[in-house]
């Protein structure tokens, strides 16, 4: 374990993205948790950070310790020294604060306990995929990896290609497969040639509504998507807590 780690972990050069997933998946949990004390009220925990009345959102602590950690990460020698991985732990920290009141940001109100709040709950979890797939070795459109086959050009083509049909499955709504097929390119092409879900801008611009495309979309959403989508906001309740009802 110890000579797997050393190896594909320190010797190439993944040891900083590791302390950063880690701390980010780590700091969610703990805010989470944190908050969700706090909606229960529970007395044995610490309450909000009110100074002076005023309610300091963790976004701000993020902020700052995005701040510390990049900047620390920036001048700290070397890119498995102690010193580098602890800078990006810290980040991660920050990171996983920030982006888990990302809703909050967006609207510039606090809909934290919303509908509208899970949004930072998929934000989050779309950066722990990425952040995986690169800690596996995987890099976005293949830039950086070595050896690759084929003429400049070819090469050039290819990963045109497949941001092209990236591009395509996001504006079809598809934002797991769109962001994923940047680091696999056929699943990027499943997902640009397969049907826009309905209120994607993909659909909305090119299917008329009533049309034999249109409702072919419509009964594919509900058939394969839905059930999906009720697992995947089971389990984000289940993680970061439920929505307030009726708001």
């Amino acid at each position: 374990m110890q000579a797997w780690f050393t190896k594909e972990i320190v010797d190439g050069g993944r040891l900083r993205l590791l302390c950063f997933l880690l701390a980010f998946i780590a700091a969610f949990l703990f805010i989470r948790f944190s908050v969700r004390m706090i909606r229960r009220q529970a007395r044995w925990w610490p309450g909000n950070v009110t100074p002076g009345g005023r309610h300091i959102h963790h976004v701000v602590f993020g902020m700052v310790f995005m701040c510390v950690g990049g900047i620390g990460g920036l001048v700290v020698p070397g890119v498995s020294s102690g010193w580098a991985a602890a800078t990006s732990a810290v980040f991660g920290v920050g990171t996983a604060l920030v982006l888990d009141e990302f809703a909050l940001v967006l609207h510039l109100s606090d809909v934290y306990w919303t509908e509208e709040g899970r949004l930072s709950v998929q934000v989050v979890m779309i950066a722990i995929a990425l952040s995986g797939l690169l800690l596996l070795g995987l890099r976005p459109l293949g830039v950086g990896e070595k050896d690759v086959p084929g003429e400049p050009w070819q090469i050039a083509f290819g990963l045109l290609l497949n941001l092209a049909m990236s591009l395509i499955a996001l504006l079809k709504g598809k934002t797991w497969t769109g962001l994923i097929g940047l680091f696999i390119g056929p699943l990027a092409l499943v997902g640009a040639i397969r049907l826009a879900r309905p209120g994607s801008p993909w659909a909305h611009h090119r299917y008329t509504e009533g049309s034999r495309k249109w409702s072919k979309a419509q009964v594919r959403d509900r058939r394969l998507r839905a059930p999906v989508q009720r697992f995947m906001m089971r389990f984000q309740d289940f993680v970061a807590g439920r929505p307030d009802q009726g708001r």
